[in-house]
């Protein structure tokens, strides 16, 4: 299936069903297009991963508090079809530290989260998710 990806001004769907979230699209307010652009995912109910690249920023208290009403009330939906999370971390103190929000942030959601060391680790990651030669179950520790 392909994915019409001049619809999306948030998420980079170019590479579908690998879908990337830069740090630079986060701005004030961006939270209504982040959900319109989630539930345009969600509808095409096929297995994703989402790769988060670079810092991400201090979110807007709406933005956040938006966001976190669209995660909860589909969270079982996301659940079932979005098979990671994979951030992109280069300093290995700072992936270890984040390893514990990862696996809170896993407990949460129920979707995989994973930290990796660069852009290409990521994509390796996320191929080997999606052909289902990598483990997908949330790794709850």
């Amino acid at each position: 299936m392909t994915i019409d990806a001049t619809t999306f001004a948030f998420h980079d769907v170019s590479l579908w069903p690998i879908v990337r979230q830069s740090a630079r699209s986060v701005q004030p307010g961006y939270a209504a297009q982040w959900a319109r652009e989630m539930d345009a995912i969600l509808a095409i109910s096929m297995p994703f991963v989402v790769i988060m690249e670079g810092d991400q920023p201090a979110e807007d208290h709406e933005d956040r508090k938006a966001r976190g009403i669209w995660l909860k009330r589909n969270k079982a939906a996301l659940a079932a079809i979005c098979r990671a999370v994979i951030g992109i971390e280069a300093s290995a103190i700072k992936r270890a530290a984040m390893q514990v929000q990862m696996s809170l942030a896993t407990k949460a959601f129920g979707t995989r989260m994973e930290i990796v060391a660069s852009q290409e680790d990521a994509l390796q990651l996320a191929e080997r998710i999606l052909a289902g030669t990598e483990d997908t179950r949330p790794s709850i520790g």
